[in-house]
């Protein structure tokens, strides 16, 4: 029996926060683009649970995960896959590489070169790999959580603006309060709990998430807030370059999953304010002035959320 989407989430989230403590915000954000079909950038530093995080989310539906370490020598036929020519059929024979899977962790994407990733930011836009002329379709649930370490900038391969584009959300998963990180290392003294994580909800419940999310209503004055919060951001002081309409798409998608998750079939002022910074903030190029004052792309959204009028 497939469950409704609200219950999905309690059960994904719940199972997700006994191996990721502290992280309820992070989770939240995370389900609200797993549900929209948008992919994710985690950004944050090493050891704050980037990996155990994707980990969790594939065991908690039963899914295929596969984990890619990003390096400077990596070629996109270590993503992609090769054709392999078989002497006993006289043919080459495809033999798929990771992306192949449901959930993929691609760690460090900065650390491979441009060719690289963008081997992999074309099977996120377009669902399929094309590799000598042939065209391989992805899993209908296919999704990338990309990490980067903000501090490390020595051998890395910083990502295009183009290509920050095609994430739905950037996040952060920070460290957490002094009680919580007590009771990772009580739960993690004799072995991890991601060990013993078991799934609570089945592929086809995500599936049936995934089709009502396009089923919640946005009325048209809500529609026209998310265009107005996005061509904001391409007037702003500081801004070199604003958001393309992609965002007020990604906006609109992670506001609708978020009143899914919440238990409604209809999109509040509320949902689109609190994914506005997520979704919008990476897509900005920040003026090197403006930067050097302290002024951040997140600030900048803020600021325009504080200006634009809610409807009422």
């Amino acid at each position: 029996m497939t469950l409704v989407p609200p219950e999905v989430f309690r059960k994904l989230t719940r199972n997700i926060e006994t191996v990721m403590r502290g992280q309820s915000g992070a989770i939240r954000k995370l389900l609200a683009a797993f549900a929209s079909g948008g992919h994710v950038l985690l950004e944050d530093n090493p050891g704050t649970g980037k990996t155990t995080l994707a980990k969790a989310l594939a065991r908690s539906i039963g899914a295929r995960f596969k984990r890619i370490q990003f390096t400077p020598d990596l070629l996109p036929s270590d993503i992609l896959g090769v054709s392999v020519f078989d002497q006993r059929d006289h043919a080459f024979r495809f033999h798929e590489g990771p992306v192949f899977t449901n959930i993929l962790l691609a760690d460090e994407i900065n650390r491979a070169s441009p060719r690289t990733q963008s081997a992999l930011l074309e099977a996120m836009a377009e669902g399929q790999v094309s590799v000598e002329g042939s065209s391989h379709p992805l899993a209908d649930l296919f999704f990338v959580i990309a990490t980067q370490n903000p501090v490390e900038f020595r051998g890395t391969y910083p990502l295009p603006e183009a290509q920050m584009d095609r994430f739905a959300v950037q996040c952060s998963l920070g460290y957490v309060v002094p009680e919580e990180e007590v009771a990772i290392l009580s739960a993690q003294a004799q072995r991890h709990p991601i060990d013993t994580l078991a799934p609570c909800v089945t592929m086809d419940d995500v599936l049936a998430v995934r089709r009502h999310v396009f089923g919640v209503r946005m009325s048209d004055e809500l529609k026209r807030y998310v265009v107005d919060v996005v061509r904001q951001t391409r007037a702003a002081n500081g801004v070199q370059l604003g958001a393309s309409p992609r965002a007020s798409l990604a906006l609109m998608k992670a506001a609708q999953a978020l009143a899914l998750i919440e238990g409604r079939q209809f999109v509040i002022p509320e949902d689109v304010r609190e994914m506005a910074v997520p979704v919008i903030a990476h897509r900005l190029i920040v003026d090197p002035q403006a930067r050097f004052a302290g002024v951040s792309a997140v600030s900048i959204v803020e600021e325009i959320l504080t200006k634009v009028p809610v409807p009422s």
